[in-house]
């Protein structure tokens, strides 16, 4: 009985040969074309490219009339082989000429052939050609014959992407995968950075593709596999771990993938084909993604990314790449490409060689965003398809104020970004004029312009930025950035150095909010909520776990001896909360006061206005506490029921529409009547249309991201108070509350000229 697999074998033996050979691109191609038509008994083998104008160009033949080579072309979705390139699926007839696509191109001289196979030429799920063997006979191919010519159009991918046929490219014609490629999404942080694709979880470049040892390959694979599945079965099993809801669910999908026999049988019979263990793998993987990624089903399309990363992670147990590896290379100019990272992972990267970070996932609310927005980096999100798209190298813009990307851009889409990025240049240098100058309206009233900070990354923008002080200073990012819960004497070094940055400016230190969206690896939440905004988290689960919290009150007062510390309870529902944490706070007080220790000269105690119920006990809240902060962006999810982090709500319902503007008019209210500062942080504070709107409500003092300071500042110079609060107070007090409010603010800012 002949040995199927040995006819794949001998081919890629004879590819490796002429792929080591010294070539010109042409000679290679035709005598590739040549090899597979012999070894596969066709009378006919051919090689589409695609190339950028969505044409596939015939750049390579055995069989078919030589002459039509780089003439002979067909649509994306045109004939046989536009059906195949548009569907990244193979065709596989016995009659190719009943086909109902079938189109006849007189310059080849094909009409005399019958059988068709042809399959797509695939790199990373994009289709990048096709190639087709023909002959006279009617007949079905074989599955081995299937597989085999799939196994060498793999080959052909890795010629194309390394660009070693650009030299045959007609002049003012590019090949697809130098396609210049757009994306709009949506702003995650604002700015605009020119560099290169660095992708966070790179395609690992397989370079030996040709097994020399058929066994000593599958045992590599199986190997690998097994370790793959262990690391999976341990990461479920770990009870230390919050691998619960949707964190579970994508572990378990990729154990029923590693465990998949369809999966690791396509696996072994591409080694058996000739390829290696690590070939084998990025074959399957690149076959699977271009089948998945034209399913219209959501889940499925979902389930894509679970399996390339499991695919990825296949590939880097078999060539023992490490994640250390990820920045090894890092250009002077990288903007970061990735479906989704977390905010520790981000600062892994040198602050001084990012440009921007582009996200197919997240939400402007995510930590990783957060982050990056305090590194003061451009961030554009929802950019789906982006990582297939990109390749390590890529030219790419980010323009974070649009929500855009550019993949390898045109010159003059370049050009007209460089000077973008120069006016912004020039526009920074104005504000950082603006840094030591008063914030003050035209007519004198001062507003105290506030920064958000969470991490050591965030301190020189204080003095940077001219902010007035730290307004919310997040401590959980230092709880989510490291891998175990941080000890008590790494805290109080962390609160310690703010106060020193701040030189005796005000720092607002928020407790502990994890929980929610904020998932600590290491802390694990034993109940699976089906709603965790909602849920157990921030002051809630620090009350039910006090040694969190007396950990860290215990911190913040050492760090805080002989100076004013000012602590935020975030999340607070009812006064309870406030007066149980006033208690835990009382206690750490008296402890170290036993000892002797040096306590603050001033303690104030604080509470974030986030859960509506507290609107309707303000006067009473403004008695309990010593200040209070308004958490925009909880606030308005929670009073408006839209969730902060779905894409098919973000844009529907605004923060400046009226019912929002009258919670915030009467929360500042109730806080001069009671004598009780108010200060408003989150995204609302930070663009100069909404901070103008906080400042006619009578807002005094908001805290933003430090970028933003010095466009609110040049907004706050040109702004006479007095119109805005009149305007304001007809505005919110008409009849029509449906009528386009931020509209309305943005007429009154060109008719006062005042930039926003």
């Amino acid at each position: 009985m002949r040995d199927q697999a040995a006819g794949p074998r001998v081919l890629l033996k004879r590819l490796r040969e002429l792929m080591a050979e010294a070539l010109e691109p042409q000679e290679r191609l035709d005598r590739i074309v040549r090899e597979i038509a012999g070894n596969m008994v066709a009378e006919v083998c051919s090689l589409y490219v695609l190339r950028a104008d969505a044409v596939l160009e015939l750049y390579a033949t055995e069989g078919l009339n030589p002459g039509s080579v780089h003439l002979a072309q067909l649509r994306l979705g045109q004939g046989l082989v536009g059906t195949i390139a548009a569907s990244a699926r193979p065709l596989n007839l016995s009659d190719a000429q009943l086909h109902p696509a079938f189109a006849y191109l007189p310059e080849t001289g094909e009409e005399i052939y019958h059988s068709f196979l042809g399959v797509p030429v695939l790199r990373a799920g994009r289709t990048l050609g096709v190639l087709v063997v023909q002959n006279r006979t009617k007949r079905h191919y074989r599955d081995d014959e299937l597989e085999a010519l799939e196994t060498t159009a793999m080959v052909i991918a890795e010629m194309i992407a390394t660009g070693d046929l650009a030299r045959l490219t007609r002049p003012g014609l590019e090949l697809d995968l130098r396609r210049p490629a757009s994306f709009s999404g949506l702003s995650f942080n604002e700015g605009v950075g020119l560099g290169h694709v660095v992708l966070h979880e790179p395609r690992i470049v397989v370079t030996n593709l040709f097994n020399e040892d058929t066994e000593e390959e599958l045992r590599r694979l199986d190997e690998a596999l097994g370790s793959l599945r262990l690391s999976i079965d341990d990461m479920l099993s770990r009870r230390d771990v919050a691998f619960e809801g949707e964190h579970r669910a994508v572990l378990e999908a990729y154990r029923m993938f590693a465990n998949d026999r369809g999966w690791v049988r396509r696996l072994e019979e591409a080694v058996r084909n000739g390829l290696t263990a690590e070939a084998a793998v990025e074959k399957v993987q690149s076959d699977m993604r271009a089948r998945m990624l034209h399913m219209t089903d959501p889940y499925m399309r979902e389930r894509m990314s679970d399996f390339d990363d499991l695919a990825n992670r296949l590939l880097r147990q078999l060539m023992g790449h490490g994640p250390e590896v990820l920045a090894a290379a890092l250009p002077k100019d990288a903007v970061i490409v990735a479906r989704s990272m977390g905010a520790a992972e981000l600062l892994d990267y040198p602050r001084d060689k990012l440009r921007g970070l582009v996200l197919e996932d997240g939400a402007v609310t995510s930590h990783v965003v957060i982050v990056a927005r305090a590194m003061g980096i451009p961030v554009a999100g929802q950019m789906k398809g982006a990582v297939s798209m990109a390749e390590n190298g890529d030219a790419i813009i980010i323009d974070g104020d649009e929500g855009r990307i550019h993949l390898r851009p045109q010159p003059d889409v370049e050009a007209a970004y460089a000077e973008k990025v120069r006016f912004r240049a020039r526009r920074q240098e104005l504000y950082r004029e603006l840094r030591n100058k008063p914030s003050k309206t035209k007519d004198g009233a001062r507003v105290d312009l506030m920064m958000n900070a969470g991490l050591f990354v965030d301190l020189p923008q204080l003095a940077e930025s001219g902010a007035a002080g730290i307004g919310l200073f997040r401590t959980e990012l230092q709880f989510m950035v490291a891998a175990t819960f941080p000890r008590a004497e790494a805290q109080e070094k962390l609160y310690r150095d703010v106060l020193d940055a701040a030189k005796g400016k005000p720092v607002t230190f928020r407790t502990i909010d994890i929980g929610g969206d904020k998932v600590l690896p290491y802390f694990k939440n034993s109940v699976n909520e089906e709603n965790p905004a909602l849920g157990w988290r921030a002051i809630r689960l620090t009350l039910d776990r006090p040694a969190l919290l007396r950990t860290q009150i215990r911190a913040l007062l050492k760090a805080a001896g002989g100076r004013e510390l000012r602590v935020m309870l975030p999340m607070v529902t009812e006064l309870g909360e406030i007066f149980q944490a006033r208690e835990i706070i009382d206690r750490e007080v008296r402890h170290l006061s036993r000892f002797a220790h040096d306590l603050p000269n001033i303690l104030k105690l604080g509470a974030m206005i986030e859960v509506p119920a507290l609107l309707f006990q303000l006067e009473e809240l403004m008695r309990a506490v010593d200040f209070v902060s308004v958490g925009s962006n909880d606030l308005f999810q929670f009073v408006m029921a839209t969730d902060r982090g779905n894409t098919q709500l973000s844009d529907r319902f605004d923060p400046l529409s009226v019912p929002f503007l009258r919670v915030l008019k009467q929360i500042v209210d109730a806080g001069k009547a009671m004598d009780t500062p108010v200060t408003l942080c989150g995204e609302l504070a930070g663009k100069p249309i909404s901070a103008m709107a906080l400042v006619g409500l009578g807002y005094r003092s908001i805290s933003m991201s430090p970028a933003a300071i010095g466009p609110v500042k040049a907004m706050l110079a040109e702004l006479q108070l007095d119109r805005l609060e009149a305007f304001l107070t007809d505005a919110l007090s008409r009849p029509d509350a449906g009528r386009n409010t931020r509209e309305e603010l943005a007429a009154f800012a060109r008719e006062n000229n005042i930039p926003i």
